[in-house]
Parts: structure tokens; sequence; C-alpha cells
């Protein structure tokens, strides 16, 4: 059966095709799920989340644009809605904090130790700092999603990026006295 054909047949409700669908794109949208999640059995909450809510707006898909596109975004947007309701962006001080270039060798640090740390972020830099490098996602964007201003979302970046260095400056000592 076709993609085409499988996005019909969800539209139509059709249990066996949306499972096919599931299986087709879980693994995908899980890891997505997992960057934006403080864990991993969140990210497998927001999995189901965001298959009921694209099960539900099926009929939205147009066929324009990448289907595959088309999922991912309403899976970011389900992840990011739990947290806007959690008003995890209230901010007091938007001070944008200096931009920090974060260099990472990727000899010494494991693909598994770098989502460990960006999971460990507080919420509003971990999100803003997968939506902006991970992503792609412009600082107007990340704001209009988040429903923050462009300060909040340079400054939450900032702050994330100046996190991780420090983490992995951290780790790097670490790693050279255990080898001493």
């Amino acid at each position: 059966m076709s993609l085409d054909q499988l996005i019909q047949r969800c539209k139509k409700n059709d249990i066996v095709a949306q499972s096919e669908l599931y299986k087709l794109y879980a693994s995908k949208l899980f890891s997505l799920c997992l960057k934006y999640s403080r864990n991993y059995a969140e990210a497998e909450d927001n999995l189901q989340d965001a298959f009921l809510t694209i099960f539900k707006k099926m009929d939205q898909y147009k066929n324009k644009g990448s289907f595959e596109g088309w999922l991912k975004r309403i899976t970011i947007n389900t992840v990011l809605q739990q947290y806007r309701t959690q008003k995890v962006f209230e901010i007091t001080n938007e001070n944008i904090v200096e931009e920090v270039a974060l260099e990472v060798d990727e000899e010494s640090l494991s693909i598994d130790y770098l989502l460990k740390i960006i999971q460990e972020l507080p919420d509003r830099y971990r999100l803003v700092f997968n939506l902006y490098v991970l992503d792609g996602y412009s600082h107007k964007e990340i704001a209009e999603m988040l429903e923050i201003n462009t300060g909040t979302s340079k400054s939450n970046l900032a702050r994330a990026r100046n996190i991780l260095k420090e983490t992995i400056e951290n780790y790097k000592v670490t790693q050279h006295l255990k080898s001493l």
C-alpha cells in the first residue's frame, strides 16, 4: 500500500492503517520526542499524545508538502504545548547572556552523553536549544511556537550553551583526571 493510500485510510479512521502508520513513523517521532522531553518515560507519553493528535487532525493534511514534516511539526507542537501549559517560560529578567561558542570534540563525547546533558537542561533552555540548534528554527519562529518574545529565546539559547559548555568542560577534566 502506498503512503497516499495509507493516509486516506487513516483519514477514515481505519485502525489497521493507523497501526501501520504508527509502525512506519514511531521510531523517528520517538527520537524527536526524546530530544524535547526530560526523560525516556516522558518521551513515550509525548509520542502517544502526538499520535492521538495526528490521528485526530489527519483531515487537515492536504497532501501538500512533506507528510513526514507535517508529522514532525505536530509532534513538536504537542510536546511544546505541555510546556506552555506548565508556564516554564515565565522569566523576569531577559538580559541577554553573552553568546558562547560551543565546541564539541566528537571523539571524546558520545552521542548518548550529549543527549543526556541536553535532556538535563532546564525545560526552557532545552526546548529553545533543540529548536534552534538541532531543528533549525529561527528565534522569531521559536518565540511564536513557545509564546515568548525573541529576546527570551536568544537569552535562553545563550544560557543553554553556557550550561552545556560548563558541563562538557567539567566532564573533560574528570575524564582527564581518571586517565592519570
